[in-house]
Order: C-alpha cells, then structure tokens, then sequence
C-alpha cells in the first residue's frame, strides 16, 4: 500500500463504520478533520473500517501507510486514554489469540529470546544514535532535577548506581546491558567491574567500543546462561522481554548470582493491571513477545527470594524521555533517510508518540525496585 497525497482531508460519506469510530471519540477532545494539533484528519475511505476490525494494530498500520494525519499522536494518544478507550484497543480476536499463544508456548523461551533482538535492537546503530543522547541510554531517562535529555539520562544511571552502593573492585553484572551506558558509567565513575549481557548482536558490538579500555565485559547471552557470583546486579528496561511464564525463573537467576550481602536493582516499565496481554501493534512492529509485568507478577516472582527494600515510580519522566527521542528522531532523520524507507519513519514516529501518550495518561508506570538478600541490614534509598 502506498500512502496518499496530502492535500487536505477526504470527504468521507457517512458510513457506518465512520459513524462508530464518531461515538467513539465523543467526549475525548479529539475530532475527525478538526483543526486542533491532537485531530485525526483521515486520507483514506477505508480508514474507520480498518480500525474497528483490527484496533490498535490498524490504527497504527493505517498510520504508517499514509491513511491518517495527526500533528501531535502524543496527544491525541493521551486524550484517548484518558478518555477510556484503552478498553477498545484490542479486538477480541486479538486478545484471545495472545491468551493462546501465551498459555500454550513459552513466547519468551530460551530459543525465542534473541528474536526481539533481531526485529528491533539490530535495526541499526545509525538510527538508535541519532535518536538517543551520548549516553545511548534505551530507558527512562530521571527527570527530577534535569534541565535536558542527556542530564535526565546521567541522573538515572548514577540514582541505580548510588542505590546499589557500588564501591571500587566491586563486581556487578548488567541484565540486559544494551549499548554499554550503565557499565560505562559505573566502571568509570564508580571503579567497579561489569559483566554486560544483551541478546543484540549491534548493542553487543557497540557496547564493547564504547567500553573499551575500562574493566567492562559485554556478552552476546540470554540471562539463564549465566554462572558466577556477583556484588550487585541491575537490569534496566530488560524485564519487559521477560514473560509472565519465566519470572521465576528470572528471580531464581538472580538470586543464585547475587552475592549474600549484595543488592539488586530492577528498572522496567508497568503495567496497572495483571492481564496478561500485549498490544497488537507494539507486539508485531516493535518488541516482539514483549508483555508489561504488574505490581503483582513482580511480588510474586521475587517473594521468598528476595527481601523488597524500595520501590520508586516516576513514570511521568518516561513522557518527556520519548518526547525528547521523538525531537531528535525527527531533527536527525534526514541524516539517515536513504537508508531507511519512509514506513520505517512512521513506524517510529508513531511508537514514540503513543508510548508518550500512554504514560502522560498514567496507562503505564516505570518502577524501579531494590532487592536484598539480608534481612539484618538497614537501607535508605537514595532519591
């Protein structure tokens, strides 16, 4: 499908299916060629119907073959959340499909663990660069005192390094280590030693020149593979690829690696209920068999595991850290435009646009939580 000329928005006879998609957006701020920035303007007949069979997966397909326009998807997302319509996003072909898939098969197996890997995080440094800051952070960035992107995102590595009390010759293992930004940090500012693990061959290849020179190891390894003992571990924005079928397998890793005395530090989207589902849209084009863990998945893998010290939520700050990778996508992209198809733009754009929408609406969180293994220690949380 090919997108269409952006000339003004169609008039549409007064379908049925139009005339749904209308009641449905009563109410919410948002209207169908409205002049607002948040307002659909729709280029294609078939847009309401496509919408209605398939949900979010073709509302955010439609999108990225030119059927619509909006000047803000943020917002238009917020609105629309805020509005309820989250209930909606799903069809209940595609809810009942996930429930299948998930109850039957392990989607995030061993075997299938470097699947996401491929489909997303090997799409290209190039792009990934332009669209984070120097640090090459892939996660909320701590926005409590930071005045830029950059700031928020050494904010954030330095509140996990300070929450795990690193100390010099201190041994820590990076769960789900991406581009080398923590274990840069923490080896360079900290003197501590860091084993990385990703399941992404470019992550793996650019972590290590990122790295080099400090005591830091990057391996290309799913975290059930790992043997060791270390002083203190963190994962950051890797639980989200984890699955409801392997977190206690997750906790069990982690408490087997964890030396006696040292604490762990788990960063990774929310989600406020414990369905067990994925959106159809985000599951197909960007992290495949991902699914958002609640507050009652991660109690329940880790109790008689591990004791909770602290659990901090600053799930507003993920809203600004994806408005600010939006503006640096959309400045940078003609840097990189012949080497990526115009799809591919609106794929991102969208992602990033949604996502902010999401949590400017609370309809997900971003937790950080602090494990011990001790029960005689005091700890007091660093903010």
């Amino acid at each position: 499908m090919t997108s269409q000329p952006k000339l003004g928005p169609v008039e549409l006879p007064d379908t049925r299916a139009r005339h749904t998609v209308e009641q449905l957006l009563q109410g919410s701020g948002v209207t169908l060629n409205g002049n607002a920035p948040h307002d659909l303007r729709v280029y294609h007949p078939g847009f309401f119907s496509r919408v209605l069979r398939h949900g979010t997966l073709g509302l955010g397909e439609s999108y990225m073959d030119g059927w619509w326009e909006c000047d803000r998807i943020d917002e238009m997302a917020h609105l629309l959340l805020r509005q309820g319509l989250g209930a909606h996003a799903k069809t209940r072909a595609d809810r009942l499909k996930y429930r299948l898939q998930a109850g039957v098969m392990n989607l995030q197996s061993r075997a299938r663990a470097y699947i996401v890997g491929k489909a997303h995080y090997d799409l290209g440094n190039d792009l990934f660069e332009r669209m984070l800051d120097d640090t090459m952070c892939y996660s909320c960035g701590y926005w409590k005192d930071a005045d830029s992107l950059h700031q928020a995102q050494v904010a954030k590595l330095d509140l996990a390094c300070r929450k795990l009390q690193l100390e010099p010759g201190m041994r820590v293992l990076d769960i789900g280590c991406g581009w080398g930004s923590f274990a840069e940090h923490a080896a360079r500012h900290y003197g501590v030693e860091v084993t990385g693990i990703t399941i992404s061959q470019e992550q793996s290849e650019l972590a290590r020149r990122r790295c080099a020179g400090l005591p830091v190891e990057i391996l290309l390894e799913d975290y059930r593979d790992l043997e060791g003992t270390f002083d203190r571990i963190v994962s950051i924005g890797m639980f989200e690829h984890v699955g409801h079928r392997n977190y206690a397998t997750y906790f069990d890793t982690v408490q087997q690696l964890l030396a006696d005395d040292g604490l762990f530090v788990l960063h990774t989207i929310g989600s406020n209920t414990s369905e067990i589902s994925a959106d159809p849209w985000i599951h197909r084009y960007i992290f495949p068999n991902g699914v958002l863990p609640a507050i009652k998945h991660i109690a329940d893998a880790s109790e008689r595991r591990l004791l909770m010290e602290d659990w901090q939520n600053f799930g507003p700050d993920y809203d600004k850290t994806l408005m600010a990778w939006l503006t640096n996508f959309d400045t940078h992209w003609p840097e990189i435009a012949d080497r990526y198809n115009e799809r591919t733009r609106r794929m991102f754009r969208y992602y990033l646009s949604v996502c902010a929408g999401a949590f400017r609406a609370r309809d997900l969180q971003l937790w950080q939580v602090v494990y011990s293994r001790q029960r005689d220690r005091r700890y007091d949380a660093p903010r």
